[in-house]
């Protein structure tokens, strides 16, 4: 899988690499670089296997391992190759989530972990000298897991892994404010997971996998 992911980004790279050498440059005296801040909601999936190993399924039922969605701040920097095709990296700091179990006998509060996601996508802009600019972007996610604290009512300690690498997919749209200006609305999903562990022992998966909707303002140098 994680072959798989390298690779793509190498492609990513060729592509852009190529797009730069290539090219059908912005317009003279337009800048390529744009940056957006967004308010973001990460809408966890929360998809984790049942209890395993030392944990039987019946105290950790599938799907029974919540974080709790949360709104963050986002900032991103994007490039454009040519008018169309532009590489955004996705930024934030890293974020605290509270975790639970949320069904079964083992039903409480856990703690918490951080995390932080940055993604880099290559996008196509479809109308970039249009009233209203949608595009659409692929790419990578690595995902760094801390400051994690996760603990049932018994003393029981839950450890994650310490890294995630996965696909990105993106859709949003740009409405010029004014020349510099615009207003932005960005959906992505990316895919994030972690094995949830006791004493090292593997006890579940957790796909974190959130769909990430944005609002905010971008501007272009």
């Amino acid at each position: 899988m994680k072959t798989t992911i390298l690779a793509g980004l190498i492609g990513m790279m060729g592509v852009a690499a190529a797009g730069t050498a290539a090219a059908q440059q912005a317009p003279q005296g337009e800048s390529p670089w744009m940056v957006r801040v967004r308010a973001l909601n990460l809408d966890w999936a929360n998809k984790s296997e049942a209890g395993s190993g030392s944990l039987n399924p019946t105290n950790l039922p599938a799907d029974s391992i919540q974080a709790a969605n949360k709104l963050i701040p986002e900032v991103d920097i994007s490039y454009f190759l040519t008018k169309n095709i532009a590489m955004e990296l996705i930024l934030t700091v890293p974020q605290k989530h509270d975790t639970k179990i949320s069904q079964g006998p083992l039903a409480q509060s856990l703690g918490s972990f951080k995390q932080l996601p940055p993604t880099l996508t290559l996008q196509y802009h479809f109308i970039p000298d249009g009233k209203f600019r949608p595009y659409v972007g692929a790419g990578i996610n690595y995902t760094r897991i801390s400051g994690v604290d996760l603990k049932t009512s018994t003393g029981t300690v839950l450890t994650l892994d310490d890294s995630s690498v996965g696909g990105a997919m993106q859709a949003g749209v740009d409405i010029p404010i004014n020349k510099n200006l615009s207003f932005n609305f960005d959906v992505k999903k990316i895919y994030i997971s972690t094995d949830v562990k006791i004493g090292g022992e593997k006890v579940s998966n957790l796909k974190l996998d959130p769909l990430a909707i944005g609002v905010g303002l971008g501007w272009r140098f």
